[in-house]
């Protein structure tokens, strides 16, 4: 009595497959025909050339497909191919093509950023100079007892020299100038910075500009004088040493356009008149 040889122990994936293939009585080229690949994937897979199917996703395919035909478990040939191959469980990032991005790209962000520091750069600027700024007078005042080269001193009516036309006076409080026939002096006690604008009846600008707190400012012209304020509240008057007031003449933002007579009488003026035009 005769026992029968025991089957081989089949355990490779390719022998699996061609096993298998063998028991349905396929050939390579009918298996091939079958599936619609070429009969040279059949065999990479029969003699696990695996890196002849190239990718990965494409050696799982195949192998998918050509069990399902058998009649092979594709899971159990799924895991054993995994086994044999370790590097099949993740992708070989390093093998991704990355391409590099446009000159455009990489010149954007440089230029941004020097559009935000330019901008950065001139708010700062004008953040420091804005308080800075400041109103100057349209022409500074001559040292005291000099005269412009271009006037001739005026005389007045007990024989000395009075203010030239267009002089800005010397800043000393309570100064007794010398007034001509007709001509009042007028006192300015700055408390606060203070924009001013003064002229006389003979149209001379005795004073222009903006004068900084604790200044004082005497001049001496013809009345009425037309006064332009910035600040009134800030400044006392004095007419000939006579304090003048300007209660009621004051605008709401401080400013105020007055208009005094030789008896010291304070009245508003209008815009036209208080700008000496």
């Amino acid at each position: 009595m005769t026992s029968e040889a025991p089957a081989p122990d089949v355990r490779g994936i390719g022998a699996r497959l061609r096993a298998a293939r063998e028991r349905k009585g396929l050939t390579v080229l009918q298996a091939a025909e079958t599936l619609h690949v070429d009969a040279r994937v059949l065999e990479a897979l029969e003699t696990e050339d695996f890196a002849a199917l190239g990718a990965d996703v494409y050696v799982r395919g195949h192998l998918r497909h050509y069990a399902e035909l058998l009649g092979e478990q594709p899971g159990e040939l799924q895991e054993l191919y995994a086994g044999s191959h370790p590097a099949a469980l993740r992708p070989d990032l390093t093998r991704i093509p990355r391409s590099e991005p446009p000159a455009r790209s990489r010149l954007l962000l440089p230029a941004l950023l020097l559009v935000v520091g330019c901008a950065m750069t001139g708010l700062l600027w004008w953040f420091l100079s804005l308080p800075g700024e400041k109103a100057r007078p349209l022409a500074p005042a001559p040292p005291a007892g000099a005269a412009p080269a271009d006037s001739e001193p005026r005389t007045g009516s007990n024989g000395a020299a009075a203010a030239p036309s267009g002089a800005l006076p010397p800043a000393r409080a309570g100064a007794a100038l010398v007034r001509g026939r007709g001509e009042a002096q007028l006192d300015l006690t700055f408390n606060t910075g203070c924009w001013v604008e003064i002229s006389d009846a003979d149209g001379r600008r005795l004073l222009h500009g903006l004068i900084e707190a604790g200044k004082v400012r005497t001049l001496v012209g013809t009345p009425p004088l037309r006064v332009v304020l910035g600040n009134s509240p800030g400044v006392a008057l004095q007419l000939n040493g006579r304090p003048l007031s300007v209660a009621g003449l004051v605008h709401r933002d401080g400013s105020a356009r007055l208009l005094i007579d030789a008896d010291g009488q304070v009245t508003a003026a209008a815009a036209r008149l208080a700008h000496g035009d």
